[in-house]
C-alpha cells in the first residue's frame, strides 16, 4: 500500500492528531450563513454603485438615481455594522 491509499488517519506525516469526521454540512469547509450574506451585500453594493454611475453619465430621472444611491448607502452601512459587531 503506498502512502496515497492510505487513509488520513493512517498518514505518518500529518503533523496535527486526526479529527474526527465532521457532521454533513458542517465541516471546516462548510459555507456559513453570515459568509452567503456578507458576497450578496457585497455583490449588491457593486451592481447598485455602478447602476447609480451609469444613470448618472446618461442624465436618467432624479427618483431613480437616488433610489440607487440609497441602496448602495444602505448595503454598504449593513457590511459596515456587521463587520463592527463581528470584531466584540
Amino acid at each position: 500500500m503506498t502512502h496515497q491509499d492510505r487513509p488520513a488517519h493512517d498518514n505518518p506525516y500529518r503533523l496535527s492528531a486526526p479529527q474526527a469526521a465532521p457532521a454533513p454540512g458542517g465541516g471546516p469547509d462548510a459555507v456559513s450563513r453570515g459568509d452567503v450574506l456578507r458576497t450578496l451585500l457585497w455583490a449588491v453594493v457593486v451592481l447598485s454603485a455602478v447602476a447609480n454611475m451609469t444613470l448618472s453619465f446618461t442624465g436618467a430621472a432624479a427618483p431613480l438615481h437616488l433610489a440607487t444611491g440609497v441602496v448602495t448607502v444602505l448595503a454598504a452601512g449593513t457590511l459596515v455594522v456587521r463587520a463592527l459587531r463581528g470584531r466584540r
